[in-house]
């Protein structure tokens, strides 16, 4: 069952129309993956959810109600960006004096004993902090909100990856301690794999792929060949990428069986998550000629 819904949304700032139709539901109690280049829509979809925004057409429902202004809704929301903003006067300590009272299922034990993990000094003004400690204190506030929905939009910038391994650990924890429905976007793909129940692929303002993380690898398939059996495998197919050299093809394909292009002859690869990402959001003009999309290189 789905706690997040979007259904024929659209959202324009001026002339751009930075999320188009958009019709998807985030499951209950499982961490999505929300996916995409930069300017996909990634960011404004999340504003929407987390009440920061509201559709220009379309409805959008947490638990079945629509979060813009809803302070009902919005308790049960903690929403942490990359570019999270905090009264730089304020230190780490008011800052998360202030979460705990936004958000009525904060967890102080577990908040304290993250900012010991993180090494953050609780006297220590925002404005002082580097890069890497802001975002430890927005990856704090997400788990010790302990809120029913928990968005995290790039939450681990400037985050090493020992402090990344630390953070992707304890959410694993705490979706089991405290089920909780997360919504992750991330450039890092292959990285956040493990994490994933779900993945969403968003491109220019509309989703991509919307399936569970497990079938993703499953989808898209590098196959590879003489070039007369690999037209034929095509045929009929969605093919979003190939390249050819004399007489022999490589394509990336969707929706087709690995056992069927093993049976008309050819070579199979399963793609990575992050390489499926980018054969679902790369365009023709931007292939490099001879270069199959989403392959090795």
């Amino acid at each position: 069952m789905d706690a997040i819904t979007l259904t024929g949304v659209t959202k324009r700032f001026g002339d751009v129309v930075a999320l188009d139709g958009v019709n998807v539901g985030f499951r209950r109690h499982a961490i999505t993956g929300l996916v995409g280049r930069n300017g996909a829509g990634k960011s404004t979809l999340l504003d929407l959810v987390s009440g920061r925004a509201r559709a220009s057409s379309g409805e959008v429902h947490v638990e079945g109600e629509d979060p813009f202004e809803n302070r009902r809704v919005l308790g049960d929301v903690c929403a942490v960006t990359e570019s999270q903003p905090y009264p730089t006067r304020f230190t780490v300590e008011a800052a998360l004096h202030t979460a705990a009272l936004l958000h009525p299922r904060w967890d102080g034990e577990l908040a304290d004993d993250l900012v010991e993990v993180f090494e953050l000094r609780r006297r220590q003004r925002i404005g002082k902090l580097s890069r890497g400690q802001r975002s430890a204190m927005g990856v704090v506030i997400a788990l010790a909100s302990r809120a029913p929905i928990t968005v995290l939009d790039e939450p681990y910038v400037g985050l090493d990856a020992v402090a990344r391994r630390v953070f992707y650990d304890r959410l694993l924890e705490e979706v089991v301690v405290a089920p909780r429905t997360v919504i992750f976007s991330s450039h890092l793909i292959d990285e956040i794999a493990h994490l994933l129940d779900y993945l969403v692929v968003i491109d220019h303002g509309r989703v991509v792929l919307d399936a569970p993380a497990e079938s993703v690898h499953d989808s898209v398939l590098e196959v590879s060949g003489p070039r007369v059996l690999v037209d034929a495998f095509a045929d009929g197919r969605e093919v979003l990428s190939r390249a050819d050299l004399g007489g022999v093809s490589r394509a990336t394909v969707r929706g087709a069986a690995g056992d069927d292009a093993v049976a008309a002859g050819l070579r199979v690869r399963a793609l990575p998550l992050q390489e499926v990402v980018v054969a679902l959001t790369t365009h023709p003009h931007e292939a490099s000629r001879g270069h199959v999309v989403g392959s090795a290189s």
